[in-house]
């Protein structure tokens, strides 16, 4: 197991009240040795956490997916991503719904940065696979990542795609489907329950409209993509991480 996890970081990028881009740069890498390592390794999974999470928090989300994946006889690197996930006021009832909005507008952005990783990582390792993990609000960072590798190539630059508990809206797929299908070589696996407390109240109070990952994928769906029912103890990663039974 790696000592350290290495992360790709855009911490500090983008203001944490309003969402707006403070860093032009696309993003940093640490410990930069550790990704010297891992040129022309077969395969590589990035697992991008939700929100409130801090460093440290990330990295707790990083080791838990690590040692579950490990668990499951998964031998390549594991590495993180990290992004500005802990706005201000998520913890309070009078300012969740704005901290949710700069969140995902956050992890919007941050969709051209994880691709600008992706396709740097590719030019010198055109034949690594490389797989994301998202949870939570991690989904979204996912999805405006495939995005954005689609407006700069038309080959699937992504292996594989995982959610967990994913925020992104059940019909996701409807405007997506191109996108999707030209992106991902695979499949995209969409770990879904509906007992997800904090997406049931995030449906109720209006905050996502039929979250994927409480409702599964509504409408017509492609051919890479499946679904899979799950009984997590609660939304945390961890609670997702206890509960998968093979990867990829």
């Amino acid at each position: 197991m790696q000592k350290q996890i290495p992360r790709i970081t855009t911490r500090g990028y983008y203001d944490l009240t309003n969402g707006s881009t403070l860093k032009s740069n696309s993003y940093y890498l640490y410990p930069k040795k550790s990704f010297e390592k891992l040129r022309r390794k077969k395969e590589i999974t990035i697992m991008i956490h939700g929100l409130q999470n801090n460093k440290a928090g990330a990295v707790t989300k990083f080791k838990i997916a690590q040692r579950r994946l490990r668990a499951l006889g998964y031998r390549y690197p594991v590495i993180g991503y990290s992004y500005d996930a802990n706005t201000k006021g998520a913890h309070l009832k009078k300012s969740e719904l704005h901290a949710i909005r700069i969140g995902q507008k956050i992890a919007k952005k941050n969709g051209r940065n994880l691709a600008k990783f992706i396709i740097d990582f590719k030019k010198q390792n055109s034949t690594t696979k490389i797989r994301l993990m998202g949870h939570s609000l991690g989904s979204e960072v996912i999805l405006s990542t495939l995005q954005n590798l689609y407006s700069k190539s038309k080959k699937p630059q992504v292996e594989t795609v995982h959610f967990f508990g994913a925020s992104l809206q059940s019909n996701f797929q409807k405007s997506n489907s191109k996108i999707l299908k030209n992106t991902v070589n695979f499949k995209i696996v969409n770990c879904y329950s509906p007992d997800d407390e904090v997406l049931r109240y995030s449906q109720e109070k209006g905050y996502v409209q039929n979250p994927l990952g409480l409702c599964g994928s509504t409408g017509k769906t492609i051919s890479k993509y499946v679904q899979k029912k799950i009984k997590p103890k609660n939304h945390r990663f961890v609670s997702y991480a206890k509960v998968l039974k093979s990867f990829p």
